[in-house]
């Protein structure tokens, strides 16, 4: 772990960490679109937290969003969590994560199919969240002489 995110675990205790999309390119418009107050929300996979279901958001918890590399982005907090089919979503949903419903179906259905399958009827966990601190304004972490 790197300093940033020792000193942001006692900022925010419990946060957990997570990137958005699943490449670099895709990560970097998600956060793009976070700061620019366009996407307040995100969805993935129910099954994908099976094995690990303290990964699940939770209302009012804080998670830190990081860059593709994985130096911290943003911190997050969870204001709502829902369980919905992929065909259930409706254009509300989509909007919050900032995009057309058409728009929303076709790039999830394709990031799915990436990312271990899809089925119109599969279960998501649709998170809505606030931004609580940009991380790009904060200040730089002094950096330890290795001397």
């Amino acid at each position: 772990m790197n300093d940033d995110m020792e000193d942001l675990q006692v900022t925010y205790p419990g946060a957990g960490t997570f990137k958005f999309g699943d490449t670099a390119k895709l990560s970097a418009k998600l956060l793009k679109r976070v700061r620019a107050g366009q996407k307040r929300a995100i969805s993935g996979a129910l099954s994908d937290f099976a094995d690990d279901p303290a990964s699940m958001p939770k209302v009012g918890r804080c998670d830190i969003a990081a860059n593709w590399d994985g130096t911290p982005a943003l911190v997050i907090r969870t204001k709502s969590v829902q369980q919905v089919r992929f065909c259930d979503v409706t254009e509300e949903l989509a909007q919050a994560e900032g995009e057309t419903l058409e728009g929303w179906q076709r790039g999830h259905k394709a990031y799915f199919e990436r990312n271990g399958g899809f089925d119109p009827e599969m279960m998501l966990l649709f998170e809505v969240f606030e931004v609580v601190e940009d991380l790009a304004s904060r200040p730089a972490m002094p950096t330890k002489d290795k001397t």
